[in-house]
């Protein structure tokens, strides 16, 4: 396996090009071709039929289409968020891509029930492609993360909630993703022009349900905290046992997965059971290369260990926004229990490439939560309190060599919440937290 030096000083950015220099989350189709003069700059040497392969590579689109890019599992991003950027090389047939990021952070949760804590989070993705002709290509990735070093209890994030920590329910606390975030296999086929079907899945993979996963929107490129709404929007991106099929038709994909509707256990390192008792639904819509809005739909199997016995139907709509510069999304989802309450949830986020070197980020969530006090003799036990979390950051970002840029920066948040809830967590906590994200592929 050599490295494809034409296809990195393809993705190499463009520095008058702000909008060019991607997160390594970032899946579509490539952007304009760079001219022999920015090669020239950049100290590269592109033959011509090099460049027409590598420009042409299937696995650029990572599941996206002719008008939308690929975001986690089967999901659908704006086109104008551009490539995934990343190192690319060859053997044979076959392309493989390595990006990944590692973030080393410290946080300070305010109020009474807030702590503080340094951590690291990391992520890395080998993604290859093969096309077999006449329209058909085969996609394998693998996904992976280190996460379940810091632990079982992950690191402070006020008002989160969802799974187990040794058996105790997780509150104010984020979980760590397991060592096994993907291994999933795809395969596309053209049936007519402009028409595709595709089968995807794997033994980790993630269902056809809700809006792409957090790490993978670039309009949450800079947050170092999972949202809090996350287990309402994206908890299944990491299921242990999919089926996803699909048509691609013009600028609308309909899709329906079979899936393991029980969420991670807490035991990070191995791979769970993997079963099929679960189905959802999802349709998304590409109307122009800067949009992309989504409705889904799932029955869940007793997806949360803390309430267990209870299935749930989850519903989620959002839309996705993206010139290259700003990418934004709106979401709302709703949990429903079955039997129980119906709770929801709303997002809100924005990323803002001011200049190649300065990002702003913004999000505002507004979550309906009954798992606050899990104590079963609280008086608060499994009362909804509606919460909203207001966050504001900036990223300075230093690209680097080889597809590789280190971003410094830091984000406050505050909340609103009703009264009742001032004893517990004070009456006007304020978080912030800083970090350094090294990323392979921006």
């Amino acid at each position: 396996m050599r490295i494809l030096l034409p296809a990195l000083a393809l993705l190499a950015p463009l520095p008058a090009l702000a909008q060019e220099d991607h997160s390594m989350h970032d899946m579509g189709s490539m952007p304009a071709e760079p001219t022999p003069q920015d090669h020239a700059a950049m100290g590269h040497t592109m033959p011509a039929a090099q460049a027409d392969r590598a420009m042409s590579m299937p696995m650029m689109r990572m599941g996206g289409s002719d008008h939308a890019a690929g975001g986690s599992g089967t999901s659908l991003l704006p086109l104008a968020d551009g490539p995934m950027r990343g190192v690319m090389l060859s053997h044979g047939d076959w392309m493989v891509m390595a990006h990944g990021y590692v973030w080393g952070a410290y946080t300070d949760q305010g109020g009474k029930r807030g702590s503080d804590e340094a951590f690291v989070q990391s992520m890395a993705m080998l993604s290859a492609t093969r096309d077999w002709g006449n329209g058909t290509t085969l996609q394998l990735r693998a996904m992976g993360s280190l996460e379940p070093a810091m632990g079982q209890r992950g690191y402070p994030n006020l008002f989160a909630s969802g799974e187990t920590a040794n058996g105790v329910p997780l509150v104010d606390r984020q979980h760590p993703h397991d060592l096994f975030m993907e291994l999933s296999a795809r395969v596309d086929t053209q049936v007519a022009p402009g028409t595709k079907l595709f089968l995807y899945g794997g033994p980790v993979a993630e269902p056809a349900l809700g809006p792409s996963a957090f790490m993978h929107r670039r309009s949450a490129r800079y947050f170092t905290l999972s949202p809090i709404a996350h287990h309402w929007f994206d908890s299944s991106h990491i299921t242990y046992g999919v089926v996803t099929g699909g048509v691609q038709a013009g600028r609308v994909q309909l899709e329906g997965s079979w899936f393991n509707g029980h969420e991670p256990d807490e035991h990070r390192w191995d791979i769970d059971p993997i079963k099929l008792d679960s189905w959802s639904l999802r349709a998304s819509w590409s109307p122009t290369d800067r949009w992309v809005a989504q409705v889904s739909t799932g029955r869940l199997k007793h997806p949360e260990a803390t309430h267990a016995g209870e299935d749930e139907q989850r519903t989620t709509a959002s839309v996705h926004y993206s010139d290259g510069t700003v990418s934004a999304m709106v979401a709302y989802a709703a949990k429903h229990r079955l039997p129980g309450p119906v709770l929801s949830a709303w997002t809100a986020e924005a990323n803002w490439d001011v200049t190649r070197r300065h990002s702003l980020f913004g999000r505002v969530e507004n979550v309906t939560n009954d798992e606050l006090f899990p104590d079963h003799d609280s008086p608060l036990h499994d009362r909804q309190f509606r919460v909203t979390r207001l966050e504001g950051g900036y990223a300075y970002r230093i690209p680097l060599a080889n597809q590789t840029e280190l971003a410094l920066g830091g984000s406050v948040a505050t909340y609103l919440k009703p009264g009742a809830l001032d004893a517990a967590y004070g009456k006007a906590p304020v978080s912030y937290t800083l970090f350094a994200r090294f990323a392979l592929g921006r």
